[in-house]
């Protein structure tokens, strides 16, 4: 049976932990090693934007360290990632290279939607428990050092997911001064939170039930929750119960009567405020606190890519979802985006032997029809410009901030001319790769989007037709198709200079 040993490593904004797994088709993954060292990186990170000389030396010992353990268990692949801590530094690629060149380890900067795919990913790997929670509408809550994610679901849907600065350490630190001078710490961090909090339920909880909450990564099992809990679930009046007592004792006394680091326990009262507060403006019911961290997101996306692991759960489908949601969000027309989406999945499976994309660039190609309108809901005289900055402010879950611009280029030379390598690399700083990818999505986005330029949805049926350097499309429409056929030439002439291959189209014959 073929296995193999992946180490995953978290580089948080208060500990750097390592998981080591092992990985194989018969029993999926198993847990063999857990590691963590405390490391306070977002201290210095969340107020001043930099790392201190004493702390990359102290990381750099770190993974030194963890580089001897995966050898003692035989890891042959790994996965180092760090966070909102390193995401807020003014110079984190400066600090990665550092690293690398010290240490011989790669660390990838997640951008936020990134990270907290992966953590979603590491719930949905108990699936029979996410699959049960998942069917009313459920809230995960994933509170980190420097930031809180908060993703919705509604029957095995999701719905919207959020990122707001309210994370622990960052918390800790903007209130260090208060607190020394405030008998009531809780009241003083609900007070701080008040503003955001009330502003996500205005905005995302219209008319939605959320029956539970799942409380993601282990920093609460670690301390409030240690004891073993039946299925890991309470209910909301057990946590109230856990955080009267809690809430109102000294750090100290909540570092012995736990066996914590007294730093770590500083972190537990703003932990709990922020589950509290959105538990109540939820009303939950139930609580599930699974105990999984990224590192286990890690392992579970690794074990998928290498085909160790078959999930149950469609997570391209989440993605899509989200776009779909933003699309909504921005009054995009549902009919229009349908029918362009089609025309454009149809073109683009057709050239598969030309254009040399996969899957993952497929997503990209309806993530752009989806939001390529989303601009008009600012401007209907600057359509492409504001959907550009839509998409490039708006985090979509899973992607990274490389393929959200992606994305955005495409959709901005939808409709606009398209600008050449020289001058995008100046403006915007796009590599080659990315660059030629965006060329691509764009022709087709062109096409696609032409075919349908009425919004009247004329074209029932294409068909795409590759034969050597030609490709034929087959449009079947009973109605005039006189001013997309005319819109169409100049898209023509741009989609056959991208893939170097002629373009033919013709009407459907009709009995």
């Amino acid at each position: 049976m073929a296995m193999t040993n992946f180490a995953a490593i978290d580089v948080g904004s208060y500990e750097v932990s390592m998981k080591i797994f092992e990985l194989s088709k018969k029993l999926g993954f198993r847990e063999l090693n857990d590691i963590r060292y405390r490391l306070e990186i977002g201290q210095g990170a969340y107020s001043v934007g930099r790392m201190d000389m004493d702390v990359v030396d102290a990381l750099c010992e770190i993974l030194i360290d963890f580089k001897r353990m995966m050898q003692e268990f035989g890891v042959e692949e790994y996965r180092a990632c760090a966070t909102s801590a390193f995401r807020e530094l003014e110079n984190p690629i400066i600090i990665v290279e550092q690293i690398y060149q010290r240490t011989g380890v790669h660390i990838e900067v997640l951008s936020n939607a990134e990270q907290h795919f992966l953590g979603y990913k590491s719930i949905a790997a108990i699936e029979t428990g996410f699959k049960k929670m998942i069917q009313k509408g459920t809230a995960i809550l994933d509170v980190g050092g420097g930031s809180l994610q908060v993703s919705l679901f509604d029957k095995d849907a999701l719905v919207t997911t959020q990122s707001l600065k309210m994370g622990s350490l960052r918390i800790r630190e903007r209130l260090k001064e208060l607190e020394k001078t405030n008998t009531h710490y809780d009241q003083l961090v609900e007070e701080f939170i008040r503003n955001d909090l009330m502003g996500f339920q205005r905005l995302y909880l219209k008319d939605r039930d959320i029956k539970n909450v799942i409380l993601m990564g282990d920093f609460l099992t670690d301390t409030i929750f240690q004891e073993d809990m039946q299925d890991k679930i309470i209910t909301k009046a057990e946590f109230m119960k856990r955080y009267e007592n809690t809430v109102y004792k000294p750090d100290q006394v909540l570092a012995e009567e736990m066996g914590i680091d007294p730093e770590y326990a500083t972190l537990i009262v703003p932990t709990m405020v922020i589950c509290k507060n959105f538990i109540d403006v939820f009303n939950a019911e139930a609580l599930w606190a699974p105990g999984v961290s990224l590192l286990d997101g890690l392992a579970y996306d690794f074990g998928e890519k290498k085909k160790f692991i078959k999930s149950a759960h469609n997570f391209e489908n989440d993605i899509l979802v989200a776009a779909r949601n933003i699309a909504k969000r921005y009054s995009s027309g549902k009919s229009h985006i349908q029918g362009t989406t089609a025309l454009a999945l149809t073109i683009f499976d057709s050239m598969k032997k030309v254009h040399g994309m996969g899957p993952r660039e497929r997503l990209l190609l309806q993530i752009a029809v989806q939001l390529h309108d989303c601009g008009k809901y600012i401007s209907m005289g600057d359509v492409a410009e504001c959907s550009y900055r839509i998409i490039m402010a708006t985090e979509i879950i899973g992607l990274s901030t490389e393929e959200r611009q992606i994305i955005a280029s495409a959709v901005r030379y939808n409709t606009t001319e398209f600008v050449y390598y020289d001058k995008v690399e100046d403006e915007t700083g796009v590599d080659r790769n990315r660059y030629i990818l965006i060329a691509k999505l764009t022709a087709i986005l062109r096409l696609a989007n032409a075919m349908d330029r009425s919004h009247y949805q004329k074209v029932k049926g294409l068909k795409a037709v590759l034969k050597d350097r030609e490709l034929q499309l087959v449009i079947d429409s009973s109605q005039d198709f006189s001013l997309e056929l005319g819109l169409l030439k100049d898209k023509v002439v741009f989609f056959e200079e991208v893939f170097g291959i002629r373009l033919v189209l013709r009407r459907k014959r009709r009995m």
